[in-house]
Parts: structure tokens; sequence; C-alpha cells
């Protein structure tokens, strides 16, 4: 029965002939009505039809999933609309000041959120599937951060990586920290449970290469195929006791409460914006808003960021 079948993203963007990027942001502003089952977002397939047939009639029979399809990969606009949207990756509070100082200021542009981890949005960017993307990845080799993944990644592709803030990185643990976890060596205390981020993100990076510099097989901690998807989910899982251990910035800590935070690292949350002729005008522009006083003061009131370098193009290609 047509009522029972549903669809995963995955499945909606070759239906659909767009980005899976677009298929979130409909299900982030509720166009598309969504649940979990497991790890996997679904929409019911009674829903998909109800977006097209409302889609269908906005556009006078032309249909928004044609108009979608003979657009850019990652554009969603309407042919003909004038709107240039860009697809900003990542998750921190500072992308989404940061895509209403954009819309605010940038005439005709028109900013798309996309939650995927540093490694996800950089290989969307080679892809052609996302504009701006946030990265915090480190190299545990060199001790440096983002670049060496970038310049792997990216091959053959024209880019600026400019500094939008640095944050604390580190350990969430048990209110007043029970087990006296104070570093990465203590994640091989026997019992300790944890719970571990997604492949690709820069907490799952940051774990596993401290992991693989102190000869810890992944494979002798409890929970590490414990997944969440967000570094507020992780920090939820152990303030609500499910588990001891988790790691990502002590923003998302602050944001839960009833978790403790260790500071270990200072991580650099860069940019990634991609050099092409169509896209100067917009680089431009948000070279301004990163360098001006207004964006600072927005994210100064917020604590926890270091803004030293803000704005500051620290790589081009």
């Amino acid at each position: 029965m047509s009522g029972d079948l549903s669809y995963t993203t995955e499945e909606i963007a070759r239906l659909l002939k767009i980005s899976k990027l677009t298929v979130y942001d409909l299900i982030k502003k509720g166009e598309l009505p969504s649940y979990r089952v497991g790890k996997q977002m679904r929409v019911d397939a009674v829903d998909l039809e109800a977006y097209k047939r409302r889609m269908k009639g906005l556009q006078s029979g032309a249909s928004a999933l044609q108009a979608d399809s003979r657009a850019a990969p990652g554009l969603s606009a309407p042919a003909g609309s004038g709107v240039r949207q860009l697809v900003i990756t990542g998750q921190d509070i500072s992308l989404d000041i940061l895509a209403s100082r954009i819309e605010r200021t940038l005439p005709g542009v028109r900013p798309l959120r996309s939650y995927a981890g540093s490694l996800d949005g950089l290989i969307s960017m080679y892809r052609g599937e996302s504009d701006i993307v946030s990265t915090h990845l480190l190299d545990g080799d060199t001790g440096e951060y983002n670049l060496p993944y970038i310049r792997k990644l990216l091959i053959g592709l024209s880019y600026l990586v400019v500094n939008l803030l640095s944050r604390p990185a580190g350990l969430y643990v048990r209110q007043g920290n029970p087990l006296g976890l104070s570093g990465w060596k203590d994640l091989r205390s026997p019992g300790l449970r944890l719970v571990n981020r997604e492949r690709g993100s820069g907490a799952r990076v940051l774990l596993d290469e401290q992991l693989r510099l102190l000869g810890i097989p992944s494979g002798d901690l409890n929970g590490y195929d414990t997944i969440e998807t967000s570094h507020i989910a992780v920090a939820g899982r152990v303030a609500s006791g499910e588990a001891d251990v988790g790691v990502g910035t002590g923003k998302a800590a602050s944001i839960v409460g009833q978790v403790d935070f260790v500071p270990l690292v200072s991580e650099r949350y860069d940019l990634v914006l991609l050099k092409k002729p169509e896209n100067r005008g917009w680089i431009d522009s948000l070279l301004g808003i990163l360098r001006s006083g207004e964006f600072r003061g927005e994210l100064s009131a917020l604590s926890g960021y270091d803004l030293s370098q803000t704005g500051n193009v620290l790589f081009e290609v």
C-alpha cells in the first residue's frame, strides 16, 4: 500500500533529481515532513506527493522539481528567480549567525544551511553541491588543522581558506567528573562508556587521531560504535548518564548543562570557498562580513570563541 511506503533522503534526491543537501533543506523548512528510523531520516510517500502537488500549483504547471533539476548542483532556486542560493555546511551556531548576516547584507543571495560534518562537507564541495564549507579536522602527525585534508580532497580546484574562529574541544564528562578524566590517555580506563560521533565529523577525526597517536585500538573502547550526529546530542547522552565520556566542543556543554567539559585542544574552525569568476562578488562581501565589527560583536557575545584570526585568509590556491 502506498500509505505504508516511505523514502530515505538519498532516494528522494534521486527521485526528484536534486542534491541531498536540497532535500535536507526542504525537511528543515518543514516542506517535507520527516521522521527518524534508527540513523536514517525518512519521508512518507503521501507527504512527498503532497509536496509535489503544492509545487506544481505554485509554478502554474512548471514543476519546481524540474526547475531544481535544471539548477546547478546544490541550488534549488526556480529558474529565472534571480536568487543565488549558497549552501553552508557545518553545525556551529556561528554559522547560523553568519547565514543571517549574509541574508541581510547580500541582495539576491539566500543562504541554505546543511549540517554535514567536516569531511562530508569537503566532499560535497568537490562534487559541486556546497558553496561555503566549515571544517575542523586535525592532522595528528603535523598538529595542523584543516589544510592537510583540504589539499588532498579539493585536488584541481581553486579555493580560499578563511578563518572563522577557534574554539576549545575536549571531553564531555559527567557532572563533577566522578571518574577523574583529564586527558586522552584516560580513554584506556576499563569499563569507560563512550558515545561517539559519525565518521567524517571533526570530533570523530579528533578522537581517532588521538587514539592512533596513543596506540589505543578503537575496538577496546566500549561505545566506540555508539553514534550521535551532533555535539549537543553527545553531551546530552553524557549528561543523562547513558555514557561516561564523549568528544566535542565547549559550547555544546554550556547549552546542554548538567555535564562538565574538559578542554584539551584549541581547534581552528575554518571556511573553504571555491574561487570561481561567478563567486567573486559574494566572496568579497562575505570577507567584509567576517571582518566587520558587527559580526565580531555578535560572536563575542557568545563566550568561548577566539576571534583573533577571524576573516584572515590562511591559504589560497
